[in-house]
This record gives C-alpha cells, structure tokens and sequence, in this order.
C-alpha cells in the first residue's frame, strides 16, 4: 500500500499538470465536442496502456465540464429571451 501511495502522487505530478498546460480547453463548443468524440473513440477501442487510459478519461472529464459550462450559458441566455428581456450575450460562462 505504500508503494502505492508513492506512485500515485508522481502520476499525478506528471500526468495532470503537464497536460493541463499542454492541451489548454478549446475556444469553441463544436472543437470541444468534437475532441471529445475523437477521445471517447480512442478510451472504446480498449488499447490503451492504464495510465494512457487514466489521462485520457481525466481529459474527458474537463472537456464535458467546458461542453456543459457552454450549454448552461446558452440555456440561460434563451430563457433570458423568452422573458422577454433581451439582452446581449456574453458568451458564455
């Protein structure tokens, strides 16, 4: 169980922050979405080495928060219009 706890943290140091700053969030919903698609593919396929796996379900995670994030901001803009108090968007959240 230490060796354990010893590997996670390293994983983590390695895995998460690098990859944080090297694939920042895309600009738009569409390439968001369609990363995740491409994404979802590659973790189906089953091919994936454990720790491949591991990075790419994180990145998954981010890129539905954004894609969700996204919807959210759109669905409140349009029940901003259909109260009738038209406002311009801001883009999002």
């Amino acid at each position: 169980m230490a060796k354990r706890n010893a590997d996670a943290p390293a994983a983590s140091d390695s895995g998460a922050a690098p990859d944080a700053q090297a694939n920042p969030l895309p600009a738009t919903y569409e390439a968001a979405l369609q990363e995740l698609e491409s994404l979802v593919s590659r973790l189906d396929a089953g091919q994936l080495p454990l720790e491949d796996l591991l990075r790419q379900y994180q990145r998954g995670t981010e890129l539905l928060r954004f894609c969700q994030g996204k919807l959210e901001a759109v669905e409140q803009q349009i029940q901003v219009f259909e109260n009738g108090e038209g406002r311009p968007w801001a883009g999002g959240a």
